[in-house]
């Protein structure tokens, strides 16, 4: 994969900003690099998204390169495969999460298979970004949590950040890589003051299927993404209090899994708690604690146990609160995994 680009323009080399409008730079700087790239979905040329993610590039890039498409994800991907197969590097926005089952069977089908399918003479380098997650009140179908679907899916890969500095850079090198990926962006956070951070884009970034330690510790390992890496954060300081260092690593990548900073701080700590806010069965929750229980049996004082969203639909916004992983329940795993 090519190194990242760096952007060049004028503004200042390091900013202190939101995931939302890292994204929008993000974006911004893939675009300058890189004439075949071109954005598309539903709303983000006018209106700049529902989240506004893409505030501000059709008027900057023009209406041939970020395109205000119809309501059908089905025919917005389908069109980015095609485009694909011409040389264009397509960034599709699907609007919510819960949408993006429409495009289903492009994306498992056709998209995740191409390459394969012509011995490796045809790249597919689509990115589709996700707004997933819940928190913010919506109705059904805006709330959903669907990764573990795609990182199922050989062929794909599958990624998520959790903070303003990943998404700048991540987006730029999902663009820029030759397989597809879904890139699962939290939503809830997209505009939250607390997690602004300074962005310098002219630093070094980390490789993009890298997963990351973000806070040491001894007392317990806890591995999560997304949505759920500052509920973690927020455990791990209020354990704290409580003479309790827990080490939280940021997955970062979902697919391929890259799991050895989690071995290697479960090796130390003994034990470990998997925090997602998607459902557990069958999922990627399930993968973790499988592979983790296979590789360090020896090394685990208690049973690998998951915090996770419960097995039913997404429920009403008056009961997300409910469903949703909290610091309370992440502290609850910890002290049942120190009480084995």
């Amino acid at each position: 994969m090519a190194t990242p680009v760096m952007d060049t323009n004028t503004t200042p080399t390091v900013q202190k900003l939101t995931i939302g409008k890292s994204l929008n730079l993000g974006l911004r700087a893939a675009m300058e690099a890189d004439p075949k790239v071109i954005v598309m979905g539903e709303d983000v040329g006018k209106l700049g998204g529902v989240f506004r993610i893409t505030d501000g590039l059709q008027k900057d890039f023009g209406e041939h390169r970020v395109l205000d498409t119809p309501l059908s994800e089905s025919g917005i991907v389908g069109t980015a495969v095609g485009l694909a197969v011409r040389g264009f590097r397509p960034v599709c926005e699907i609007q919510f999460d819960g949408f993006i089952f429409p495009a289903f069977d492009q994306i498992v089908s056709q998209v995740a298979k191409l390459r394969t399918r012509t011995q490796g003479r045809v790249n597919v380098p689509i990115v589709i970004r996700v707004p997933y997650g819940g928190g913010i009140g919506a109705v059904e179908h805006h709330s959903e949590s669907p990764e573990s679907y795609f990182a199922h899916t050989a062929g794909l890969r599958v990624v998520t950040c959790s903070n303003a500095v990943d998404a700048y850079w991540m987006i730029q090198q999902a663009i820029q890589c030759d397989d597809p990926v879904l890139f699962f962006e939290p939503k809830r956070l997209y505009h939250s003051g607390n997690l602004k951070a300074d962005v310098d884009t002219t630093a070094t970034p980390e490789p993009l299927f890298q997963s990351r330690t973000v806070r040491q510790g001894t007392t317990a390992t806890i591995a999560t993404y997304g949505p759920s890496v500052k509920v973690c954060l927020d455990a791990a300081t209020a354990a704290e209090e409580e003479g309790k260092t827990l080490e939280v690593i940021d997955l970062r990548t979902l697919s391929p899994l890259d799991l050895g900073p989690v071995y290697e701080s479960v090796r130390r700590t003994g034990r470990l708690v998997v925090v997602t806010e998607a459902p557990s069965e069958s999922s990627l929750s399930s993968e973790i604690a499988a592979k983790v229980q296979q590789e360090c049996f020896y090394s685990l004082e208690a049973p690998v146990i998951r915090v996770t969203g419960f097995d039913v639909p997404y429920p009403p916004a008056k009961l997300e609160e409910h469903f949703l992983p909290d610091l309370d329940r992440v502290l609850d795993a910890v002290d049942r995994s120190l009480a084995w």
